[in-house]
């Protein structure tokens, strides 16, 4: 893969595509740099995640947020730019062991991303287990934080309970996380206004808040950054930015 992306650059077909549909028209930059560009679908190219890239770098989104299969293509595409590499661990389901979890979190670190997403085990904290559930953050925490990589903490509002929601904040911050965030995308129930601002009262000021699932307008996302996200994580990112809210639904 890294040969063909060097071959791709030399020939620069790492400049915005025409067909990126990317706006010249003014734009929320201050706001563009509170958003995860991300693109999670299975199906995605590699044109795809290039797209997603050029886009990143144009509008100065926080990050890609991307498969990890496409850590080290992004890593080579953004390099010498400000936009991070974000990927997901565990994802979407949250159901891999804390060891795997782990693993595949130094992989990724190792191909060059810079903040991970995982997702928490669900079932277990359904089920109570606590103690599994923290040390299943801690997992991922210990490897990141020791090769100085930010974590996010997904906890799926959309099949917890306000009560399963404070607890699964709380274990997060107990466990070092950087952020806790709202959604994979890939279940009914996104980011709203509510479970923002039950999540930041929970962590507090200290840690961060990443809205994210079904966040496609401008109106929408600064809602939840007024509610406490200090994070956004959207497929919808260049919409939001340029005040477009003629969106079509996609995994955020």
């Amino acid at each position: 893969m890294k040969d063909t992306v060097n071959k791709r650059m030399q020939n620069g077909e790492h400049q915005i595509p025409a067909d990126v549909g990317i706006e010249r028209s003014v734009f929320d930059a201050k706001l563009a740099r509170m958003i995860d560009h991300t693109l999670l679908k299975p199906e995605a190219t590699m044109q795809e995640i290039e797209n997603l890239c050029a886009e990143a770098k144009h509008y100065g989104f926080a990050s890609v947020c991307i498969n990890p299969a496409y850590v080290k293509l992004c890593a080579d595409v953004l390099r010498n730019s400000s936009v991070k590499v974000c990927t997901v661990i565990g994802f979407p389901l949250g159901a891999t062991s804390s060891a795997a979890k782990a693993f595949e979190t130094e992989q990724a670190i190792k191909h060059g991303a810079s903040e991970v997403d995982m997702v928490i085990n669900i079932g277990m904290l359904k089920s109570r287990e606590y103690d599994y559930v923290e040390h299943d953050i801690l997992a991922v925490v210990d490897v990141a934080h020791r090769l100085k990589v930010l974590v996010k903490v997904i906890i799926e509002t959309g099949l917890l309970n306000d009560d399963e929601k404070i607890k699964a904040c709380a274990l997060a911050k107990h466990a070092g996380a950087d952020f806790v965030k709202t959604s994979t995308g890939f279940v009914n129930g996104g980011a709203t206004v509510e479970d923002i601002a039950l999540m930041r009262k929970v962590v507090g000021p200290e840690v961060g808040v990443k809205a994210s699932g079904g966040v496609r307008s401008k109106k929408q996302a600064l809602a939840l950054l007024a509610s406490g996200a200090t994070r956004i994580g959207a497929s919808a990112s260049v919409k939001i930015v340029t005040g477009d809210e003629i969106v079509s639904p996609s995994i955020s």
